[in-house]
């Protein structure tokens, strides 16, 4: 007979295989009621924000396509990677196989690079929309944002799936994998080259670029408002003071986008490159906290939108409320004065 302090296996049935994790059936309960409250709050959130932009013809505009394409990416952490995170974190087990597991893990780098991508094309949107405003819609047309999503898509597709498929990233630490590998686990180790390779195209390298690209955008627009409320200190505001004056508030609020993802973001990145130079000995608790807290950002970005953009308050308004199945609610107005 076993004794209640045996260990509880993944397959009790199977040789080698992983241990499950020991917890009070209260906190297991709790865990997953917490963690699914989260996706669906997650996938809610971006779902409203992808059925303002493409059902109200006022937000086809470039910038929004690039959110909403954003928001798809978020959409999708929630529906895809989630539910599967949430089952290996509580459980501590893998119960979908070795090739869902490397599917899984694939679409879990393609959309982080994905969301990188994105934001740095939407921080040369901005640039463009603040410092060279009379060449805005000559440089970023529909064409030119639908290019920006195929890169996006495509792009980091390609890599993760070519990195994970040729597990290039277990070389040299092969041997080391085998010998802690179990029935009922999902492995992605990286070793110390890839690891440093990852971090840098995934964060250090974008997040460099996108600062300084935010840097000049607010410099710039500074010296805009300057000049404007110099030439009408007398005569109040104009449109072009208020138009100025919502740029970089665009900016402001799509800057605040990429901060919390490099603030949600950067202790998994360190986390994963530290793991690698320590010889995989992170503490597997704290590593499967720094995942969900970057899986967090895919939450934040439509509870930033609500706080800072008035549109999408009055658009999801008119979504829950039933006003959007009306024959004209696409051409509901959602703006509201200086916004």
């Amino acid at each position: 007979m076993s004794s209640s302090n045996d260990p509880e296996y993944c397959y009790p049935a199977i040789n080698n295989s992983c241990i499950k994790s020991s917890r009070l059936p209260v906190v297991h309960i709790a865990l997953y009621v917490f963690v699914i409250v989260f996706i669906i709050i997650t996938m809610c959130g971006n779902l409203l924000v992808i059925i303002s932009i493409t059902h109200f013809k006022q937000l086809h505009h470039p910038t929004n396509i690039l959110i909403c394409s954003l928001a798809v990416i978020d959409f999708l952490v929630g529906f895809i990677i989630m539910p599967y995170s949430m089952v290996r974190t509580i459980e501590s087990c893998w119960y979908y196989g070795d090739r869902v597991c490397k599917i899984h893990v694939t679409f879990d780098l393609t959309f982080c690079l994905s969301s990188v991508f994105h934001l740095c094309f939407i921080a040369a949107d901005r640039y463009y929309a603040v410092c060279d405003p009379l060449h805005y819609y000559t440089k970023i047309t529909f064409s030119t944002v639908i290019v920006f999503i195929a890169i996006s898509w495509t792009v980091p597709f390609m890599f993760a799936f070519g990195i994970v498929i040729s597990e290039v990233t277990f070389d040299g630490i092969r041997d080391y994998a085998a010998s802690i590998t179990c029935i009922g686990m999902c492995l992605f180790l990286v070793n110390k080259l890839w690891s440093v390779l990852i971090s840098i195209i995934a964060v250090i390298l974008p997040t460099t670029v996108m600062i300084s690209i935010y840097s000049n955008i607010f410099v710039v627009a500074r010296k805009h408002t300057q000049v404007i409320c110099s030439r009408n200190e007398y005569t109040g505001k104009n449109k072009s003071h208020v138009s100025s004056k919502s740029q970089t508030k665009a900016a402001k609020t799509l800057g605040i986008v990429m901060g919390v993802f490099i603030i949600c973001w950067l202790p998994f990145i360190f986390a994963a490159m530290l793991d690698s130079f320590l010889n995989h000995s992170f503490p597997a608790v704290l590593y499967d906290v720094f995942t969900w807290f970057a899986y967090c950002n895919s939450g934040f970005n439509p509870i930033i939108y609500s706080f800072f953009y008035p549109w999408f308050r009055k658009a999801v308004y008119t979504i829950l409320t039933g006003k959007i199945f009306s024959p004209d609610s696409s051409r509901i107005s959602l703006f509201l004065e200086n916004h």
